[in-house]
């Protein structure tokens, strides 16, 4: 079904005046696309659905068995979506504004133990081609420095100075920040340097620090790093799932354990608001409630279906 003309500059507006990512706004088409269709099965539109109308999709929603994350951003996105009619004087009333979000638990982030990093590492670095020595000194920036991986694959070339001890990067909304980066980085980086040439074609140049000339940004894809990182892993013989996201929570949860401050660390992770630093330190309790029940030597009290 082609998407309403409504969608489309829902979508348009929602690029150029909010910057919503290309993922963002794929998800917010097929869920207007699925509310459309909802709507037309009602014999209604999207120009004259009721408040009812709505309901009756969210509980449609509920009752297929959505997880609650995947519920809200629907909601979210069907909310911003009739603001938005009711803005352009498409629609005289807002049919959404008075719907309820469902409630979620907030998941905890994974992470990796700080052995299972070293194991990474330590397996990335038995191989010293190019590729090899490139994927060290990414896995190096991202764990001494916490970057998301958009920030890593589209770092500058000129982010990197051996001497400042800084790293200068460009998070969301275009901001700035600068992070202090570990010496093994440092080197693992400048190794790199020195092969990355083997990045480029004859005689070309590129104002990124890791060039992928066939790329549409002419830089590494974040699916490309991914694919390496999830290899590595295998090659590692970590089970668990790994990837950039998870290393980011990694490098959270490993200052924490080692005393830097929420302040410190919501500078260096790039939190507009500390509030969503602070769901590290709700992990590291979960962590530690779950070592007492496995670990204390009354743990069999605390868990009495282990007998």
């Amino acid at each position: 079904m082609k998407p309403s003309r409504h969608i489309t500059s829902f979508l348009q507006m929602m690029s150029v005046e909010r910057g919503a990512a290309p993922n963002t706004l794929d998800s917010y088409r097929r869920d207007l696309e699925g509310l459309e269709s909802f709507l037309k099965s009602l014999a209604q539109r999207l120009e004259t659905a009721s408040t009812e109308d709505l309901r009756r999709y969210i509980k449609k929603i509920h009752d297929s068995g959505y997880a609650p994350r995947t519920a809200a951003r629907r909601l979210s996105a069907l909310k911003q979506f009739f603001k938005f009619l009711y803005g352009e004087r498409i629609r005289p009333d807002d049919p959404a504004a008075n719907l309820d979000s469902p409630k979620q638990g907030r998941p905890l982030p994974k992470f990796l133990s700080e052995e299972e990093v070293n194991q990474l590492l330590e397996q990335s670095r038995l191989k010293q081609q190019p590729k090899d020595i490139r994927l060290t000194a990414m896995l190096e920036i991202l764990y001494a420095c916490g970057l998301r991986v958009s920030e890593l694959v589209s770092l500058p070339l000129a982010a990197f100075t051996r001497q400042s001890g800084m790293l200068i990067v460009t998070g969301k909304g275009n901001k700035e920040r600068m992070v202090p980066i570990a010496q093994k980085a440092i080197d693992a980086t400048q190794l790199y340097l020195n092969v990355r040439h083997e990045f480029l074609r004859d005689a070309q140049e590129s104002p990124w620090l890791f060039p992928a000339p066939s790329a549409k940004e002419g830089y590494m894809t974040r699916a490309t790093f991914d694919k390496e990182l999830r290899q590595l892993a295998i090659r590692a013989g970590i089970t668990k799932k790994v990837s950039a996201h998870v290393l980011r929570h990694s490098f959270a949860s490993h200052m924490l354990d080692h005393d830097v401050d929420l302040r410190s660390l919501q500078q260096m992770l790039g939190h507009a608001d500390i509030s969503t630093t602070t769901i590290y330190t709700h992990m590291i309790g979960e962590r530690e409630k779950q070592l007492v029940l496995n670990k204390h030597p009354l743990a069999a009290l605390f868990n009495p279906e282990d007998k």
